[in-house]
């Protein structure tokens, strides 16, 4: 924790001057890790925990969403708590009587307030008056990170929400030790920390991979921070830094990955998301066996990001990519594509 507070401090001194889920039942997708068919695939399948609360959900009941983030918040699992609110308030954003059913249930419920905050984000980055609307809604950012005891979640919301409202180095450097206090190896509030170094200095790529290596570095073996620098190294792949970096880091960054990978179940959607980034990453650094081995591993659960960066239809763009993994092994030929040409710039907050 030390190390990073440390090179995110001066970082942000430099920019000043620059202007684990328990396994699915066995067997649910056995056979399926090799030859998945297209119809096969899902698109940001949730995990066996989440599904039972989004169904419910869709029911207009509150309660099992209620009961698994009152959990997480009692077992200080502090990662699956950080996605499920995510991918609650996504599902609110289109269904929302269940989460007013839910604060009229229990209006002080810190869980419930947190789905809110969070949907009440995701809604102010889809304005095209971003940094207004995030002002806006501080007060409510702020007093749900403040009476979050040791949950880092709500911080990380306050870093997210300092980004969107472009705050100075000062703001985000207190948050940033409020969220760290709480947990020093959150994977979600150090995403934060790098989205908002990378937005102050664009430029930036050393820097920010210095940053993921260093919080990667500190961190305990296995846990999902150990995969910041794959970020990182997507960031420089995407928004011309590949060539400003070393490109031993980005193979570096790849293979913590791989042993992130390794050490998790195939086939379930809980690593999903980092399979299908370490396959995107992969296939840039032209290391297309460890892709398609991702791609086995991975099964059928496919993951919006970070395909929707380059087309419109990220599921139809993975099974694009999956083809021509396996064709271009085969015949060990590039594979087409997959060179983010033509990628959509600033799309999505990622």
């Amino acid at each position: 924790m030390v190390d990073t507070m440390a090179r995110l401090r001066a970082f942000l001194r430099t920019t000043r001057l620059r202007g684990t889920l328990p396994r699915p039942p066995a067997g649910s997708f056995d056979g399926c890790f090799d030859d998945c068919s297209d119809d096969d695939v899902l698109l940001d399948a949730p995990d066996h925990r989440l599904a039972p609360a989004l169904v419910a959900a869709a029911h207009g009941a509150h309660e099992p969403a209620a009961a698994l983030l009152a959990d997480t918040r009692a077992r200080e699992r502090w990662e699956h708590r950080d996605r499920y609110t995510s991918r609650l308030a996504a599902f609110a954003r289109s269904r929302p009587e269940w989460l007013r059913a839910w604060h009229a249930a229990d209006p002080e419920d810190p869980d419930g307030r947190l789905v809110t905050v969070r949907l009440a984000l995701d809604r102010c980055w889809a304005s095209p008056d971003r940094a207004e609307t995030l002002r806006q809604i501080t007060p409510m950012v702020t007093e749900a990170a403040a009476n979050s005891g040791r949950d880092p979640v709500p911080w990380r919301l306050a870093l997210d929400s300092a980004r969107g409202r472009r705050a100075g180095h000062a703001e985000f450097e207190r948050l940033w030790a409020e969220a760290v206090r709480r947990d020093p190896h959150h994977y979600g509030c150090h995403l934060a920390a790098l989205r908002y170094l990378a937005a102050a200095s664009p430029g930036a790529h050393r820097e920010c991979l210095d940053f993921a290596e260093t919080a990667a570095r500190d961190a305990p073996e296995g846990t999902a921070l150990r995969a910041l620098p794959l970020r990182a190294a997507f960031r420089c792949l995407t928004r011309g830094g590949a060539g400003a970096v070393d490109r031993a880091r980005l193979h570096t960054a790849a293979d913590l990955a791989l042993a992130l990978s390794a050490a998790q179940p195939a086939a379930d959607p809980w690593p999903a998301e980092l399979r299908n980034l370490l396959v995107y990453v992969l296939v840039r650094l032209e290391r297309r066996p460890e892709a398609l081995e991702q791609l086995r591993l991975t099964g059928p659960y496919a993951t919006s990001f970070p395909w929707d960066r380059e087309a419109d239809d990220p599921l139809g763009r993975f099974l694009q990519v999956r083809d021509g993994v396996r064709a271009a092994v085969a015949a060990e030929v590039p594979v087409p594509g997959c060179d983010g040409r033509g990628s959509p710039a600033g799309r999505g907050a990622h």
